[in-house]
């Protein structure tokens, strides 16, 4: 359920916009998306896991919130972000 130590270095690499970088609404948007993907796969075995369904809907809150952020600040990095990580938008 939870997302290893490595995943989430492949993803920071993979989703940096410079050296270094962690804390960037792309890396945000897509350590969050794991995360989400992660959760909803654990709901579909355990359906009366509220307090997980709970969690997972404030993550879904947190990335529309970067979405929107990143979307307004830029929206070409907005668009390449959604692209990249499949989301409907």
């Amino acid at each position: 359920m939870a997302i290893t130590a490595e995943r989430k270095k492949e993803i920071i690499t993979e989703y940096a916009t410079e050296l270094g970088d962690t804390g960037s609404p792309e890396v945000q948007v897509a350590i969050l998306t794991e995360h989400i993907r992660n959760l909803t796969e654990h709901l579909k075995v355990h359906r009366k896991d509220f307090t997980s369904r709970r969690g997972l809907l404030v993550m879904v809150g947190q990335r529309s919130k970067l979405l929107r952020y990143l979307r307004r600040r830029d929206p070409s990095r907005y668009q390449t972000i959604v692209k990249r990580l499949g989301l409907r938008r």
